[in-house]
């Protein structure tokens, strides 16, 4: 549930484009406020600029046009490392050297770099850890080389990771590709577990799959081609005309027990079968 939405947001985005030196056009018009306790999904098809609009909100990279404050502070007025380090980021493109265990793993997260720094963490930070990986469910897996896990299981261990710092925001780009059902399923029930122990941390989910988003969702964006097709509370901007315009296809959307799920629209089938029968 969203907390207090007096609160100071911690992402707010203001007519923000962002243009390549070649002209290409990727972000256009986005206007964004994420407040504290926010689960948001982020949707749409690929080359919509979800990787690129979370690489703004984690501040690594600056806007083209527009403002963004993030943590509270507007980007190009503060060194991009002091708030990288309060941001807990997942992406398919981290590094994490496979040959640690998995608690040294964990505790890369403490100094955000991709090994572990034995000379700058202690006892404290190993209980710490600990502590992310049985929030996480992976407690039994600490002594572990990273490498012998699952992706679904390496996955539970890189959210323990962005937990160290206690981080206000989190960003999870595309968290559950690749997959199988139980370790989507793991991952899902991880996530609605943060959200009802850490009420005031906010949640970023980046998927094109409605079926990935985790039942803490409360709110949604719809990109498609760098613009916004639709954002705020997740209800009113899941439904099938918002999709359908979002995906370019007509898509028919059901909610049912906190979980969402699309499948191409029965109307739509229908018409093609009869125009094929011509």
């Amino acid at each position: 549930m969203t907390v207090a939405a007096d609160r100071a947001p911690l992402l707010e985005l203001t007519d923000v484009f962002l243009w390549l030196p070649e002209g290409l056009q990727i972000l256009q018009q986005i206007d964004w406020t994420v407040q504290p306790g926010d689960q948001w999904a982020l949707l749409g098809p690929n080359g919509s600029g979800k990787s690129t609009l979370i690489s703004i909100a984690g501040a690594m990279r600056f806007p083209s046009k527009g403002t963004a404050d993030v943590l509270g502070k507007r980007l190009g007025s503060i060194s991009l490392w002091e708030l990288r380090e309060r941001i807990g980021h997942i992406s398919p493109s981290q590094t994490v050297h496979d040959w640690q265990s998995v608690e040294d793993v964990v505790l890369t997260g403490a100094t955000s770099t991709a090994w572990v720094l034995h000379d700058r963490v202690g006892e404290t930070d190993r209980v710490h850890a600990r502590e992310q990986l049985e929030l996480v469910g992976a407690l039994d897996l600490a002594d572990r080389e990273f490498a012998t896990l699952s992706q679904g299981e390496r996955q539970r261990v890189r959210i323990a990771r962005a937990l160290m710092a206690n981080p206000p925001l989190l960003l999870l780009d595309e968290p559950a590709t690749g997959l199988d059902l139980p370790s989507r399923e793991a991952l899902l029930s991880v996530l609605a577990t943060l959200a009802r122990r850490k009420p005031e941390q906010a949640t970023v989910f980046v998927s094109h799959h409605l079926e990935e988003l985790p039942p803490s969702t409360t709110h949604a964006m719809l990109l498609r081609a760098g613009q916004i097709v639709a954002s705020g509370l997740a209800p009113d901007v899941l439904t099938s005309e918002n999709v359908s315009n979002a995906f370019g296809y007509p898509i028919d959307v059901t909610y049912h027990h906190g979980r969402w799920s699309a499948r191409g629209s029965a109307s739509w089938h229908t018409r093609r079968e009869d125009l094929d029968g011509h």
